[in-house]
């Protein structure tokens, strides 16, 4: 009797992928060793901060620098870096060094795991990803030890430039400054802001965009993907950058102290930071409410695709505002660059955006019954920033409670996952239907 091979999905492997390192991460950070007080993390807040690192949020129940040994903050390093890179990156690197051939359902996973519409060069890209990330988390580990130098002694600026240029890259948020105060000391520091900046942003705009930048002196070209996220990229932080700076310009706990130069940095670091880092030069919770639902709105929309980034990305929220002018406009077609966008895009696009709308509120509303008494607004901005992956915080996960800290676990693993790969790992069979139905009008509007 023939029995069909049976096989994981891609989509089942990045989902079971992500949940055993997050086990494993989380078994690593109970031990003694792992925590400063000797008697190691208690099981749930292991588990939140291995799903945070691995998820690469940034968001924390603990202090890290107080919190953690060096043990413990090298397991939180490699969660970050793993989940940052992607474990299907680090897996072919490894077997390619070891001159292992890459299988084609292998390719698949990186296929769906990079967001790549194709196999083709797979290999290539996993390469050069490994090349981009260990030269950018290199320089950016230098140029940020030359400053810390000048605050401490040269092994622990080397240590924490490498800590921090690995975290930011990878848009995860975590910082050993201790106090959760993050970079607020270095807030009209120039140096510092401009080079985290710069980290968060090559590591956010996604590795197709970057090896695509890498070739261009080559091909002289630049794909539809890469123009949208680029000049979608650049229009947030442009608009995020402008709207801070005139909203906390006269708010005496964030911009008023600040030299002009100081404001403008911190402005621009505060528009950047939603993009998924979670780092930040400024006190969140001093934010006026203008900024803080400013920044929600970037935290959903968060970085791009294929990148260390969460959020439904930049080039879904480019897909969908065409979408609306093309209907105000009274266009048949979506349109970009004299290139029109195909239909299954644009239900893929409204598809994310509006599952994850629905798991913002959905853990909004839940967290409002868990954590009673706290602020809304806190709350939804927590919400906003699990699900975009992003780190911010208004001062609320320390004090969770355990089921709080549950909720916030699913919607951390649910927003760099991906929605859709959760939808499909759990979906039994997807096939397309045989047949169509008639058309029926519906009233809109």
């Amino acid at each position: 009797m023939n029995q069909k091979r049976k096989y994981l999905s891609p989509s089942r492997v990045l989902v079971l992928g992500f949940f055993l390192i997050i086990f494993m991460g989380s078994f690593l950070l109970t031990l003694p060793l792992a925590t400063k007080d000797g008697q190691g993390l208690a099981w749930i807040d292991s588990l939140f901060t291995a799903t945070s690192a691995t998820c690469v949020t940034g968001l924390v129940v603990v202090d890290t620098g107080d919190t953690f040994t060096l043990f413990g903050q090298i397991v939180i390093l490699i969660l970050i870096l793993v989940g940052g890179l992607g474990f299907m990156t680090f897996a072919t690197f490894f077997a390619v060094l070891l001159g292992k051939r890459v299988s084609f359902q292998d390719r698949l996973l990186l296929q769906e795991a990079l967001n790549k519409p194709s196999v083709e060069g797979i290999v290539r890209l996993v390469k050069r990803i490994v090349l981009f990330a260990f030269v950018i988390q290199a320089v950016g580990a230098l140029l940020l030890s030359v400053s810390f130098a000048n605050d401490m002694p040269l092994d622990r600026a080397l240590y924490f430039g490498l800590f921090h240029s690995i975290s930011n890259f990878n848009n995860a948020g975590f910082d050993i400054m201790g106090g959760f105060q993050g970079f607020t000391g270095y807030a009209s520091d120039p140096y510092v802001s401009i080079i985290l900046c710069t980290l968060i942003f090559l590591g956010g705009i996604g590795f197709i965009v970057l090896n695509e930048l890498y070739e261009y002196r080559q091909t002289k070209r630049i794909s539809l993907h890469s123009k949208m996220v680029l000049i979608a990229s650049m229009v947030l932080i442009l608009m995020g950058t402008i709207f801070i700076f005139s909203f906390e310009y006269t708010n005496p706990k964030t911009l008023q102290p600040l030299s002009g130069t100081g404001k403008i940095i911190s402005s621009f670091y505060q528009a950047i930071t939603p993009r998924t880092a979670g780092s930040n030069t400024l006190n969140i919770s001093d934010l006026t409410q203008s900024s803080l639902l400013l920044i929600i709105v970037l935290m959903f929309i968060g970085a791009s695709p294929g990148s260390t980034g969460g959020g439904i990305k930049t080039s879904t929220f480019s897909v969908l505002l065409g979408a609306v002018k093309s209907q105000i406009k009274g266009k048949e077609d979506v349109t970009f660059y004299k290139r029109r966008i195909p239909y299954d895009l644009i239900y893929r696009s409204l598809a994310v955006a509006s599952c994850g709308f629905a798991i913002v509120i959905g853990v909004a509303m839940l967290l409002t019954i868990t954590e009673k008494g706290n602020d809304f607004l806190a709350i939804l901005f927590e919400a906003t920033s699990a699900f975009g992956t992003v780190g911010l915080s208004m001062g609320l996960t320390p004090n969770l409670s355990i089921a709080g800290k549950m909720i916030l676990i699913f919607t951390m693993f649910a927003g760099r996952v991906g929605i859709l790969t959760i939808a499909f790992a759990l979906a039994q069979n997807r096939k397309r239907d045989l047949y169509r139905y008639p058309e029926g009008n519906v009233m809109i509007g």
